[in-house]
C-alpha cells in the first residue's frame, strides 16, 4: 500500500514578483515564448526540490520561498543565454 507523502511550498510575495521578474527578463533578452518561460523559470528554481522528494526531504515537510532564494537559484539562468534545454 502506497501512503503519500507531502510537501507544501510557500512562496513570499516579493519571492513572487522575483519569479515574475526573471521570467520577463529572460523572455526580453532571449525569445519571448510567453507563459512557457515561466516554466522555465519554476522548472529551474523547483528542480532540486522535485527530484529530492521523496528521498531527500522527509514527509510533511514545508519548503519556504524567499526572494533570496529566487535571487540565488535563478541567477545562472538569468546570466545564460542558450536556454534550448528548457524550451519545450
Amino acid at each position: 500500500m502506497f501512503e503519500a507523502e507531502e510537501v507544501t511550498l510557500h512562496f513570499d510575495q516579493d519571492a513572487i514578483e522575483e519569479i515574475a521578474d526573471s521570467a520577463y527578463q529572460v523572455n526580453e533578452q532571449i525569445e519571448n515564448i510567453g507563459a512557457r518561460r515561466l516554466h522555465t523559470v519554476m522548472s529551474h528554481l523547483l528542480n532540486e526540490y522535485l527530484f529530492d522528494v521523496p528521498n531527500k526531504i522527509g514527509p510533511n515537510t514545508e519548503i519556504h520561498i524567499t526572494k533570496e532564494v529566487v535571487r540565488d537559484r535563478l541567477a545562472e539562468l538569468i546570466k545564460q543565454k542558450d536556454l534550448n534545454e528548457y524550451i519545450l
